[in-house]
């Protein structure tokens, strides 16, 4: 059986589960492939951790640095490879998930789906043949851009790159994500982007790990409009916990946290909010110091008046509907 996290909540006991939108942790496993797994390692996500946090769900990010990545494409096959035999390995307890009734089967059989995502477009390598490749991999999710321009856009990691958008090629593996039904994510790319991909999307998209910029201002974060937007689409955005998206601090805050939350809700309501640590690829002075933690949020949240409803909202709900919408 799962581990239940239990919550006090106005005199009386409440159960909540988790979906996470983004980790690192494959990329991290991939560093000393036979000694880091995903049933327990030195990272903030395995399946221990997960279990701890109840999490129903868990994307796992496959992330190529273009810069630093001869081939990018068989770098991500690569971890595409570890990313399937750590399932098999942890065979128990989790299983891949390719949309919502995955989620729902493995619920009942008391597994933690695992959804397998790709953080730089850069790996398609300007072919739709390798998009559809991937999607028959069990790949559900495509951040379009990390920090450089590649073949579908320009990133928001230089100021002088927020008004370039998609390239037509970008334009075109929206559209097939669409058709083939997987989620477009928009975290890491220009504004222009962001702004092409709800004019060119006819499906719900998401911003995976991404904060208000207008309470810290950061190139990865989303304006008000932005989220209002995003809103008015259907889509989620999940909160990162990054210490430099979030505010000022030497460390990833709670306090800070919980500011963005506070401010998406006024901007887009309850229905935008979703859970997108980036575990395992942040700086590591957190607070929340792994995804088995997220108590500490969530207490904090109570405290903050959050109703039940709205918690399951943000820690799973949203994040389930677009799932159901999409994929």
């Amino acid at each position: 059986m799962l581990r239940l996290r239990i919550q006090f909540y106005r005199d009386r006991v409440i159960v909540l589960k988790l979906i996470d939108l983004h980790c690192d942790t494959i990329s991290c496993c991939m560093k000393e492939k036979d000694k880091y797994g995903l049933f327990r390692n030195d990272f903030n996500v395995d399946i221990e951790k997960l279990k701890k946090a109840n999490s129903s769900a868990q994307f796992f990010a496959m992330f190529v640095d273009l810069e630093k990545t001869k081939d990018p494409l068989e770098a991500c096959l690569l971890m595409a490879d570890k990313f399937h035999q750590e399932l098999e390995i942890n065979k128990n307890y989790i299983k891949l998930a390719k949309n919502y009734e995955d989620i729902i089967s493995n619920e009942k059989e008391d597994k933690i789906s695992a959804f397998l995502t790709i953080e730089e477009g850069g790996v398609l390598q300007g072919s739709i043949g390798n998009l559809k490749r991937f999607y028959e991999m069990g790949v559900r999710l495509i951040t379009l851009t990390w920090n450089y321009p590649n073949d579908l856009g320009f990133p928001n990691a230089n100021i002088k790159d927020w008004k370039q958008g998609l390239t037509s090629f970008g334009k075109e593996v929206v559209q097939e994500m669409n058709s083939l039904g997987m989620l477009v994510d928009v975290s890491h790319l220009s504004d222009e982007g962001f702004y092409q991909v709800a004019d060119i999307s006819g499906r719900p998209f998401v911003a995976s790990h991404s904060n208000a910029r207008a309470v810290t201002h950061n190139y990865r974060n989303l304006t008000d409009d932005m989220i209002k937007l995003l809103a008015e689409k259907g889509g989620v955005m999940g909160i990162n916990f990054e210490k430099t998206f979030l505010g000022n601090r030497q460390f990833s805050a709670v306090e800070d946290m919980v500011t963005h939350i506070k401010h998406i809700f006024n901007v887009g309501g309850a229905e935008v909010l979703a859970m997108g640590s980036d575990f395992d690829g942040i700086n590591q002075e957190l607070e929340i110091r792994d995804i088995g933690e997220i108590d500490k949020l969530i207490n904090v949240l109570i405290k903050e008046g959050f109703t039940e409803g709205q918690l399951e909202k943000f820690l799973y709900k949203n994040a389930l509907r677009v799932i159901k919408d999409v994929l």
